[in-house]
């Protein structure tokens, strides 16, 4: 998509699987800075906000404290912002329930009984992220409100928008790079 607007793009994809910020912070020298970025994207918190609640004993707190999540999005963007390099962040998807899912996360704090009750967490830390993006000046995508208002379509479902009720879909996206794209294409200019 980006190509296709005439940006020449060379993109580094360090994102991995189960990452909170804590372990994207230790990791941060390496698999950003060292790649000399001028343009870096930020989705984190999902793994952030999830209490391990199938545990033994189950978890009462989600893995990263959201002040620590707070801090750990700022020291990101200011020291990405010390570097002259831009920064978009992202506040990620919703969860929602699947069969498997409910099977493991299916207990207080969370409620399998609300279609949402799996993001009610999530939500918090997605308050976080918006509240970093303002405070540090820098463009949001919120994919969360996004999919909430896809939901809000009759005929639509945001359950259409994920492969596994964690993970989106092609679908799901298709939904964040026409969001995500404006802002790197304006970015790189």
């Amino acid at each position: 998509m980006l190509r296709d607007c005439g940006l020449p793009v060379a993109i580094v994809n360090s994102g991995i699987g189960g990452s909170t910020t804590e372990h994207s912070r230790e990791r941060f020298d390496s698999d950003v800075l060292n790649h000399d970025p001028k343009l870096v994207v930020i989705m984190l918190g999902a793994n952030d906000a999830a209490i391990d609640v199938w545990k033994n004993p189950p978890a009462t707190t989600p893995r990263v404290a959201k002040q620590r999540y707070a801090e750990n999005l700022r020291h990101f963007v200011k020291t990405l912002k010390a570097r002259n390099v831009k920064v978009i962040l992202m506040a990620p998807p919703p969860f929602r329930w699947t069969a498997k899912l409910k099977q493991l996360y299916g207990k207080p704090p969370y409620d399998v009984n609300d279609p949402w009750g799996f993001s009610a967490k999530l939500a918090e830390y997605c308050d976080v992220v918006r509240a970093v993006a303002r405070e540090e000046g820098v463009p949001l995508v919120d994919v969360f409100k996004a999919y909430q208002e896809y939901d809000r379509v009759d005929g639509q479902s945001v359950d259409d928008l994920f492969s596994d009720g964690m993970h989106p879909n092609d679908k799901g996206h298709a939904i964040i790079a026409e969001l995500l794209a404006p802002l790197v294409e304006k970015a790189c200019k």
